[in-house]
């Protein structure tokens, strides 16, 4: 069940009838919770017990971390946490990565290893809840937070069905004591939050899905060698393309979970306006970059130790960070080079601390980042090494004899889709969609909700599974 299907709009509306019922408050969480479950379910089944071993694990280990005295204890049930989720996380989505790795390093000292077949399939949204998982009992470990008083809460936090799959990366501090007191969405709560899904489903099936994924597969799923304008439209299509679908996805689960009278924070801020790689960072996938901050940053040494151990932590949060989206070598390198950028962007910083860009120079910088987020872009799309370094040349002007690949009308409609996705995020780089979205002209605004509303019906067949559920 994906936030882009007829299904989803029926199980939400009788959720909505359900909470809005006057049943006690106890009651209706009872009723999320059961719900939640069953938005996992329609997935997989069987894979519902991978979120009741993480959500019991977490809740018995954070309660003995408050009890326990002595270090050794304490040290002993985080472990217990860290083993319960990253073991489940490695076997299920890193075991055939790690066996095809060790498969090729034994070749390398000459020797025949064949591993088993591994037919196991991924659990959809296993990143996203184990990290949300993890940060309850680091936080409790660190003293940073105090356990949920509540068991019915805490499963609700790991479960509740807006955030279960892609996220945004919750904190318990941010959703468990929202559990604790009585919640339901004001009128105005229901009207942004239904004007947030609208826009994110636009985003998804309308901008993602309808008009620029096939000028990315065209590109990336083929074994034609692009050209120079091939190449770069193709993966500025794909940039649009993750946005609007990550994007999308995030900006609907912040929808639902309003209208259900709870706040979730940002995921997403204008990204493409950023100056800067850290900058960037701040605005794209809020909640993973502030989780890798505070659990893998700052333990690794920030900025704390010096130049050299603030480039290391840097570059390993990085490459981890790439390692998380996916079991690929792609990824990692995706993550290398971000770790490269933002290392690169500090040094200069240390080096011009005097410098004060214009504002023609501030754009320069902006597009400049752009354009370095695209080659990254390369590595995430790409399925190998070889179609990466294809599109790489492609853009550099180095395959020569390359012939046309794209329609004109890709061509057309990536440019007007991408040039005014960029342009809107300059034009609201300082603002939140919040705020946007609240200034609005009300007639203005129904007026485009309605159009969304259109063309997401007449698209509905378009609509592809979300590509952030992969990982």
């Amino acid at each position: 069940m994906v936030f882009n299907s007829l299904t989803f709009m029926a199980f939400f509306a009788v959720v909505l009838v359900l909470h809005a019922m006057p049943f006690r408050w106890t009651t209706k969480k009872v009723n999320l919770l059961i719900a939640s479950y069953l938005f996992y379910a329609a997935w997989n089944p069987p894979f519902v017990i991978l979120l009741w071993i993480s959500t019991v694990v977490d809740w018995f280990a954070a309660q003995q971390l408050v009890h326990a005295r002595r270090p050794l204890v304490r040290r002993a049930w985080m472990l217990l946490s860290v083993v319960a989720n990253l073991g489940m996380l490695g076997y299920f989505k890193y075991g055939h990565f790690l066996l095809d790795n060790f498969s090729a390093l034994m070749a390398g000292f000459g020797v025949h290893y064949v591993p088993p077949a591994w037919d196991i399939v991924l659990p959809v949204g296993i990143s996203f809840y184990t990290f949300a998982t993890l940060s309850y009992t680091l936080d409790v470990y660190l003293r940073r937070a105090l356990p949920a008083r509540r068991f019915l809460d805490y499963a609700l936090f790991v479960t509740f069905f807006p955030h279960l799959v892609a996220g945004p990366i919750m904190r318990p501090t941010e959703l468990v004591p929202q559990f604790e007191q009585p919640h339901r969405a004001s009128a105005s709560q229901l009207r942004f939050g239904l004007a947030l899904m609208t826009l994110g489903l636009f985003q998804k099936i309308v901008l993602a899905d309808s008009f620029l994924a096939q000028a990315a597969e065209m590109i990336y799923d083929s074994d034609k060698i692009p050209g120079a304008l091939d190449a770069w439209f193709g993966t500025l299509a794909f940039s649009g393309q993750i946005f609007c679908d990550f994007a999308g996805y995030s900006t609907t689960a912040i929808g639902a979970a309003m209208c259900l009278g709870f706040a979730m924070p940002d995921n997403f801020r204008f990204p493409y306006a950023a100056i800067g790689f850290s900058d960037f960072w701040r605005r794209w996938h809020i909640t993973l970059s502030s989780w890798l901050r505070d659990y893998l940053y700052i333990p690794l040494g920030g900025n704390r130790h010096g130049a050299a151990r603030t480039y290391l932590a840097l570059m390993t949060t990085m490459l981890l960070g790439g390692l998380w989206h996916g079991a690929s070598w792609t990824f990692v390198v995706w993550g290398g080079l971000h770790g490269v950028y933002l290392s690169s962007e500090r040094m200069l910083r240390a080096r011009f601390a005097g410098y004060r860009p214009g504002p023609g120079m501030l754009l320069a910088f902006g597009l400049l980042t752009y354009a370095l987020i695209n080659v990254t872009w390369v590595f995430f799309r790409a399925h190998s090494f070889a179609k990466a370094w294809s599109v790489l040349r492609g853009m550099a002007g180095a395959n020569a004899a390359a012939g046309p690949i794209l329609p004109t009308m890709h061509l057309v409609m990536t440019a007007l889709i991408v040039g005014g996705l960029v342009t809107a995020h300059w034009l609201m780089r300082e603002r939140t969609l919040e705020s946007m979205l609240q200034r609005a002209p009300a007639l203005s605004l129904s007026a485009a909700l309605g159009v969304m509303l259109f063309t997401i019906v007449i698209a509905q067949g378009a609509g592809n599974a979300f590509i952030y559920f992969q990982f």
